[in-house]
């Protein structure tokens, strides 16, 4: 994994923690937290706060993500909003720290300033025995506060201000007085900074979970379903009352997607350059063969690539030739390619449809269609990870190499033409409405028909 962390593929853009001051807030919050504190004078945190090393000195990867649900945090910067979440058990816990913080920044900014903040993703879940717990997860909230009560203090500043302005012998009310001047000197003024969050709610739709050997859960759907790694294991939870299907069940896949509309065919997407587009698969596919073969990948260019899929011939796999016939079918017309769900190469040809899940989806096909490893390592970190630390040595040089050249140097530019544009994270405001014109007056009417100075002699 080293040849990832030097190229930026693994724990990128993670936030350093150096400063004395930094480190002993962090202490601070993850004492009131779970009881523990770190040793270490430097180490780096992700948008959670949480940091691989401490991790590692704990032993415990976990140490703020107990049972894999109700995750904890700590906020030492907004920074943190740009930082990847790792050891992630829910697809959903990112974007929801990410909305918050973004959405809370103003206040979030003014306190990090003065503390660390520590909180919770709640939910009504705190643990997952068995799979028909996932389907109870309906809505998160985020409960945070500094180790240091900001939050709470502002609270009930701002209820004895009510208390002041509303009780009639408020004026002469000495104790609670004293109490608005003792909470004031802890949080501000209040009435012109206040310390409150805007949104601590969110609705939690479909979403992928690491639990139960992993799975894609479309509860949220016109026709819901779950995508199952093991599916046997919700089989045998007679409280999962939707459809669970393997993700062996390539036709059952299929069908589920097309009638929930969350996929399209790339060739067929608005905006999309599909010809690229199966260019770019076809390598990375002939790349991920080659290796399986045991081919030699050192430095190997588009050029090279060509030469090996040529050497390859008849070894070439199903996915590479479905992928070329589609290709084929793009740039010369012809016979459109019979790919049926049943191909090997199926998956390769859709992406995620416009909408809510598009990201969800793009990752259930990433896993379908794991020799494509660019949109694996952009989609399915976790999955990508996993599947490399078992790969020979030429084999993760290549894909290291290829990663660094072709999405590094535009992360935003590669993820636009595989997926389309990024969907808002909000409806686009009304347009403003028209002021209502008063009449004229009797000295406005004159005004128009003579002018301001008065009618013009002959």
């Amino acid at each position: 994994m080293q040849r990832l962390i030097e190229k930026g593929l693994m724990f990128a853009n993670l936030v350093a923690v150096e400063s004395p001051a930094l480190v002993h807030r962090y202490n601070r919050a993850l004492e009131q937290l779970t009881g523990k504190r770190t040793a270490l004078t430097d180490f780096h945190v992700d948008i959670s706060g949480y940091s691989p090393e401490i991790g590692e000195e704990l032993g415990d990867e976990l140490y703020l993500n107990a049972n894999g649900c109700n995750r904890q945090f700590i906020l030492l910067t907004t920074a943190q909003k740009a930082a990847p979440l790792l050891n992630e058990a829910f697809s959903t816990s990112r974007w929801i720290l990410q909305d918050f913080i973004d959405t809370n920044e103003a206040a979030l900014f003014a306190l990090t300033t003065q503390d660390a903040l520590a909180g919770e993703l709640l939910n009504s879940v705190f643990e997952m025995s068995q799979p028909s717990r996932l389907f109870d997860i309906r809505r998160i909230e985020i409960e945070a506060d500094t180790t240091q009560a900001h939050v709470a203090d502002a609270h009930k500043l701002q209820e004895r201000i009510q208390r002041f302005r509303s009780e009639p012998d408020a004026w002469w009310d000495d104790v609670l007085i004293a109490e608005m001047i003792t909470l004031a000197k802890h949080t501000g003024d209040v009435t012109r900074n206040p310390v409150a969050f805007k949104t601590t709610g969110y609705e939690h739709g479909n979403f992928w979970t690491a639990h139960f050997g992993g799975a894609y859960v479309f509860h949220r759907a016109t026709k819901p379903f779950v995508a199952a790694a093991t599916p046997e294991v919700f089989a045998a939870d007679p409280d999962v009352t939707i459809p669970v299907i393997g993700l062996a069940d390539a036709n059952s896949l299929a069908r589920m997607l097309a009638e929930n509309h969350l996929a399209e065919p790339i060739v067929r997407a608005r905006g999309a350059d599909g010809a690229a587009i199966l260019r770019q698969k076809m390598d990375f596919v002939l790349v991920t063969a080659a290796a399986q073969a045991g081919l030699d990948l050192s430095g190997a260019s588009r050029r090279d690539l060509r030469a090996l899929a040529r050497q390859m011939g008849a070894a070439l796999p199903a996915q590479f030739r479905g992928l070329a016939d589609l290709l084929r079918w793009v740039e010369t017309g012809g016979d459109w390619p019979r790919i049926s769900s049943e191909h090997p190469a199926y998956f390769y040809t859709l992406r995620g449809a416009w909408g809510d899940d598009r990201d969800l989806v793009n990752m259930l096909l990433s896993e379908l269609g794991p020799m494509d490893f660019r949109q694996l390592f952009i989609c399915n970190k976790p999955l990508f990870y996993r599947l490399y630390a078992g790969w020979g040595d030429a084999h993760r040089q290549a894909v290291a190499d290829i990663l660094e050249r072709e999405y590094l140097v535009d992360k935003a530019g590669a993820r636009e033409a595989l997926f389309g544009a990024e969907p808002p994270m909000a409806p686009p405001p009304p347009p403003p409405r028209a002021p209502t014109k008063k009449p004229p007056t009797p000295a406005e009417r004159m005004i128009a028909r003579v002018g301001p100075w008065g009618a013009v002699r002959r």
